[in-house]
């Protein structure tokens, strides 16, 4: 269960702000294209000059992200060392960790230093990996893990920003915890919602907050994650750092050692029958390495 807890907290990273009433009466037109004429025109609408002013800036958080190689980025890896914690109390001294992440859908995670215990999820489904075998994830938990996958940075830059169905709101100065942020909502045909709080000078993305309701007990529970220690990587600006909060609580934090993009994984790591082994050297590299 220690380990569903930690992959959960990694997976693929609170509370989407309350829209307030411009919100709900802006939905319907937010999604406009950019134009910076336009949006001086004096006879265009609040709500959809609010629009362009959100537009803009996840626009000019792309670009500090790293533009069309942040776009472009077919998978991605990463290597570290995930703490988690309980009410503010750390439950571990850190677990080893890596990550590979193939995009739309497609994620492995690998624990501890030998790489033993893996976790899969492939479209909708999610496999626990060890000497063993696969075995089913457990409902609770994948469920877990497809909400935090379809709020995930990644997919919010790179699918939710595209859909002309998600309204775009700019809910201008924001607090970050301590740093001073610029935040945008956005609301999809689900009426889901995602806040994103972009640093003002950097551009970068510092923090995203989003809510749910428990189906069980109908309780809203708040999710945010922040992101920091950004480092340049083959031309993508990439945190280092990660922390997630559960309904105000610290839950895990991450450190990333190494972090590398479009490598054109192994398909085999994310089939969890294919007995692919990570300390296995594939046999066309066994030869490489010998010329």
């Amino acid at each position: 269960m220690k380990h569903l807890l930690l992959i959960a907290t990694l997976a693929f990273v609170v509370a989407a702000s309350v829209c307030n009433a411009t919100h709900a009466v802006a939905q319907t037109g937010a999604q406009i294209p950019s134009n910076s004429a336009s949006a001086k025109d004096s006879s265009i609408p609040p709500e959809q000059e609010n629009a362009h002013k959100a537009r803009a800036l996840l626009d000019q958080a792309i670009q500090a992200l790293g533009g069309q190689a942040y776009l472009n980025i077919h998978d991605m890896q990463e290597q570290g060392r995930v703490y988690s914690f309980y009410h503010g109390r750390p439950t571990s001294n850190g677990v080893f960790f890596w990550r590979f992440l193939e995009f739309p859908d497609n994620e492995r995670i690998e624990l501890t230093p030998q790489r033993d215990i893996a976790y899969i999820y492939t479209g909708d489904k999610g496999y626990e990996v060890t000497y063993k075998g696969p075995k089913a994830v457990e409902k609770k938990d994948l469920d877990d893990y497809l909400r935090r996958r379809k709020f995930s940075l990644e997919t919010i830059l790179r699918s939710w920003v595209n859909d002309p169905t998600v309204a775009l709101f700019y809910d201008g100065n924001a607090l970050a915890g301590s740093l001073a942020a610029q935040r945008v909502t956005l609301i999809n045909s689900k009426n889901e919602s995602v806040s994103v709080y972009f640093d003002i000078d950097t551009h970068l993305p510092i923090k995203k907050s989003y809510s749910w309701r428990d189906p069980a007990d109908k309780e809203r529970n708040v999710e945010e994650e922040t992101y920091d220690g950004y480092r340049i990587t083959q031309g993508v600006m990439t945190p280092f750092g990660f922390t997630r909060y559960f309904n105000g609580d610290m839950q895990t934090e991450r450190f990333i050692t190494s972090a590398s993009y479009s490598q054109d994984l192994n398909r085999a790591m994310f089939d969890p029958n294919s007995g692919y082994n990570p300390n296995k050297i594939p046999e066309k590299r066994q030869k490489d390495s010998r010329k």
